[in-house]
């Protein structure tokens, strides 16, 4: 590999892709094995199905070693999958390394998921936004104006899920929730033990989702995906409707702190 992008495997056959040498593993798969979801954080942001159980098509910003949109191909035959990352030499790794394949049905943009969200596009049932680790916040991508114009991108009723970083080495983490609060309908948050990851899902139209629907739903995505986890443990577990401000928290917009 480049001296920047990393992969490594352990003795298990687990590859992980890191951006520099003893840097947070951006992801970790088990190449030929799609349905492995290796991070908690992964296997959490697919609560974004039982918010949106069928998506016409899928949007993941990030793409690491192509965990979450190998997984997604798996597990929604039928549905067309866009990745975006920045980086060519990420793209590079994931396919040379980490079993990432594109085909008719999953494409990769190496382009800036800014500039791709602002662009005229498809709409997308579900969005994926994994563009952050605990010690690199793109800011570009984490403002009102971003996170509005991402929404602007969801087919109705869709859901946009964003894994954040709730640690010392983010100390924007409560601006970031508070951005999403006044930039989606229904903000909730999943904790994801024993990790500082967050996933946050955002609504695209206001909806009241009690705890019992939304594992009913879980439920019935497991039932018909066939998926190797239990979803609707996840969600009976980790659901919190965030239905107050964050205390003290100032939103994060292109110009600065509001």
């Amino acid at each position: 590999m480049s001296s920047r992008v990393i992969v490594t495997e352990d003795d298990e056959g687990r590859r992980s892709l890191r951006l520099s040498e003893g840097g947070a593993r951006q992801s970790t798969v088990r190449p030929g094995e799609p349905l492995r979801l290796e991070l908690p954080y992964t296997r959490m942001a697919m609560v974004g199905l039982a918010f949106v159980p069928e998506p016409e098509s899928v949007l993941v910003v990030g793409l690491g070693g192509g965990a979450i949109p190998m997984f997604l191909r798996a597990v929604l035959p039928e549905v067309h999958i866009d990745v975006v990352d920045n980086d060519p030499e990420v793209v590079d790794a994931a396919k040379t390394y980490c079993g990432f394949q594109e085909d008719s049905q999953l494409r990769v943009h190496v382009a800036d998921a800014r500039a791709f969200m602002d662009a005229e596009g498809p709409e997308y049932g579900l969005i994926i936004l994994d563009a952050f680790d605990a010690e690199n916040i793109p800011r570009h991508l984490a403002t009102r104006e971003f996170l509005i114009a991402t929404r602007a991108r969801l087919a109705r009723n869709g859901a946009v899920v964003g894994n954040l970083w709730e640690s010392a080495a983010n100390p924007h983490y409560a601006a970031m929730v508070r951005t999403y609060q006044v930039s989606f309908h229904g903000v909730s948050v999943f904790e994801v033990p024993p990790t500082t990851n967050r996933i946050l899902v955002g609504l695209e139209r206001p909806e009241r989702y009690s705890k019992a629907a939304l594992v009913a739903r879980a439920e019935r995505v497991e039932r018909e995906r066939d998926l190797p986890f239990k979803l609707s443990t996840l969600v009976a577990r980790r659901y919190r409707p965030l239905t107050q401000r964050q205390k003290g928290a100032r939103v994060m917009t292109d110009a600065g702190l509001e």
